[in-house]
């Protein structure tokens, strides 16, 4: 009996103990390694880190470079992506980049809030800004690409469980907002940020910058829509010449060192093998006598270096490659472990002013001359990413180039002899085909040539000549996510994922 009345005993103090510390057992079961309230200086970077890999540099670049024959899809679902297979269409495919982008403008939003009137972090003009453009920046990137698709509700779970998308036309209405509240922001912001801010290290007057930038890049995403393409333009130029005076100052991320980081294209080829050189993409380069030919292409198994000459033979045929591993030649780009992921370029800010001039009339040839020479330094960049890259090297590495490194002298030699005639005759599809072999590399722009692509077929200025005959994507079918569990999503998603191929976004002259 006493061993028994002690065993009772024994249970009522557990029970007892249970029973008044309900409290403590909640905060046992806290994961403090996950604050719910963090300084906004912290969000910064994890916003600004993804943003470059998954946004810029992720699945949209490498299947957008597909879609505009950059490169060719050759293996797996790249290949899928390139024959114009299900890939395209399901909702699966850009699901991974849906989240992140989605997580990006829910912290983004947190910033502002937390730095705006009556907020834990009110005053503090420079994160603020930042936040703002970082907002702006991945907001213009969702409707860029899904078309309508959520955003005001986005961030409030528990009032919005399954938010609604809004308009892309709204959508861009207050993109421009947040830009210019973010301009204004930035008069007089001191340094809350330093080194947590990855692109500028807090420096107010570049943000300054690049958010003018946003603006030209944004007015001409518009320009169909434009009730004044005149004065638009001219908004442009104006935009331009308030942001970067030189690639110094561009929006960039380097932290892709081969060791605890590396280049999103670099990763994806690396790790897949799904892409090779572009048939089409040679021809334009062969047809301007374009010097770049003669320091891109390399043997995929060996990494020895192909002249122009020898890798023609040796190229993926846009729309009908065969599916395979190590059979046509790679771009060195494949190889840059080490190169930057883009926010917002230099040259892409002169092939705007470039296009806006001519648009306008004006002559834009010592613009496009600038441009080019800017594209020239950015793609010998790449190739010394290429060349230098850790891992690439711990396997031998590639075949050193022969002859001289491009650089701005290389870039006046070539546009003297072979653009300038060209630009005589058309100048408007020189300054786009430029811009578009500009952006042929690692650094996250081929998701903007996807964007001039699509803006440029909308106004019947289809210059890229494309070899692929298939149907070509006019944007990404929603994320599987929300596709399945919100019902505001799974109606837009309809003719299962077929309408990617005949529905333009709004600025494209669609309805979503």
């Amino acid at each position: 009996m006493k061993k028994i009345f002690k065993y009772f005993i024994l249970i009522g103090a557990v029970l007892g103990t249970l029973a008044c510390s309900e409290d403590k057992m909640d905060e046992i079961n806290k994961d403090t390694s996950s604050p719910l309230d963090v300084n906004a200086k912290f969000l910064i970077p994890d916003i600004e880190i993804r943003t470059a890999q998954n946004v810029i540099g992720g699945d949209f670049n490498t299947y957008f470079g597909a879609y505009i024959e950059h490169w060719v899809g050759t293996h797996n679902q790249l290949y899928q992506a390139e024959v114009r297979g299900a890939e395209v269409r399901v909702s699966s495919t850009f699901n991974n980049t849906w989240g992140t982008i989605y997580e990006n403008i829910r912290n983004a939003k947190i910033v502002v809030s937390k730095c705006s009137e009556g907020g834990a972090e009110d005053g503090n003009k420079l994160a603020k800004a930042v936040g703002e453009i970082l907002l702006a920046y991945n907001v213009a990137a969702a409707t860029d690409i899904y078309g309508d698709t959520p955003y005001t509700q986005v961030g409030d779970f528990s009032t919005y469980p399954a938010p609604s998308a809004d308009k892309q036309s709204d959508i861009y209405n207050d993109v421009f907002r947040l830009l210019d509240d973010a301009i204004a922001n930035l008069d007089g912001a001191s340094n809350t940020l330093g080194g947590y801010d990855i692109l500028y290290g807090g420096d107010a007057a570049k943000w300054k910058k690049f958010a003018q930038g946003l603006k030209a890049r944004y007015t001409m995403r518009l320009i169909l829509k434009s009730s004044n393409k005149e004065t638009d333009c001219q908004k442009v130029i104006e935009y331009v010449d308030a942001s970067f005076a030189s690639a110094s100052e561009q929006a960039t991320i380097r932290i892709y060192d081969g060791v605890s980081a590396q280049n999103p294209l670099f990763d994806f080829e690396w790790s897949r093998d799904g892409i090779s050189s572009s048939t089409s993409m040679y021809n334009k380069l062969i047809a301007r006598n374009d010097p770049r030919a003669d320091r891109v292409y390399y043997d995929p198994s060996s990494w020895g270096f192909y002249s122009a000459e020898v890798a023609e033979e040796l190229l993926a045929p846009n729309g009908e490659p065969m599916e395979s591993q190590y059979e046509y030649c790679y771009d060195s780009f494949f190889f840059a472990e080490i190169a930057p992921v883009h926010f917002l370029s230099y040259h892409e800010l002169l092939f705007l002013k470039a296009e806006a001039q001519c648009r306008l009339g004006n002559d834009a040839k010592a613009t496009l001359k600038k441009a080019v020479e800017a594209a020239f330094v950015n793609f010998e960049d790449n190739v010394q990413a290429a060349q230098n890259a850790p891992t690439v090297n711990g396997y031998g590495g590639l075949e050193p180039l022969p002859g001289e490194a491009l650089d701005a002298a290389a870039a006046d030699n070539y546009f003297d002899s072979e653009v300038a005639p060209l630009f005589d005759a058309d100048p408007f599809k020189e300054i786009m085909t430029q811009k578009y072999i500009a952006f042929w590399g690692a650094n996250g722009e081929s998701v903007e040539t996807y964007n001039d692509v699509r803006r440029l077929k909308a106004e019947n200025k289809d210059i890229y000549e494309f070899a692929n005959t298939g149907k070509f994507p006019l944007r990404a079918a929603y994320g599987n996510d929300d596709v399945v569990n919100n019902p505001n999503i799974s109606q837009l998603y309809t003719d299962a994922g077929n309408y990617v191929f005949t529905e333009n976004v709004w600025w494209a002259g669609g309805s979503r």
